[in-house]
């Protein structure tokens, strides 16, 4: 059985890497911006300058992003034990492993394999509100939920 708590912790340990990785390209951009505008003015310096200035935008947007999702993460709760799915259920079907959280690529816990799906996703979605047995088909998919944590 998947302790629920050390998923929470895995995910969260991911999320908080996420955040760091961006927030040094924030810093590393912010500084090349900083010396960006010490440069000669022309063309190529006002050129250089948008490109950086986008790129500090765009990355920017994800970082907002990944701690929107910490945000979420953290006001589920652990101990809740439900006889339906509910934002923070971890989830068997007939096709895997799903922790009803925030969207996070497939992670490996007590050689088990676990998707991250936020309740907003089409299968997020359906299986909120669901108990074991019932069956849910999603882009073609037929899910039957087996156990709720």
């Amino acid at each position: 059985m998947i302790n629920k708590e050390e998923l929470y912790t895995l995910f969260l340990h991911k999320l908080n890497e996420r955040i760091n990785i961006f927030q040094s390209n924030m810093d590393d951009l912010s500084q090349s911006i900083m010396n960006e505008t010490k440069s000669t003015a022309g063309d190529k310096h006002e050129t250089a300058l948008a490109i950086l200035q986008r790129e500090q935008s765009h990355v920017s947007k994800h970082l907002q992003q990944v701690i929107a999702q910490k945000n979420v993460l953290q006001l589920l709760a652990l101990q809740q034990q439900c006889e339906w799915i509910t934002r923070g259920s971890l989830v068997k079907t007939n096709q895997g492993f799903f922790y009803v959280s925030v969207a996070m690529p497939k992670v490996e816990i007590q050689n088990v394999t676990v998707i991250g799906i936020s309740s907003e996703s089409p299968l997020g979605n359906e299986l909120i509100g669901k108990k074991p047995g019932d069956q849910i088909t999603v882009n073609g998919q037929i899910h039957i939920i087996e156990t709720i944590w």
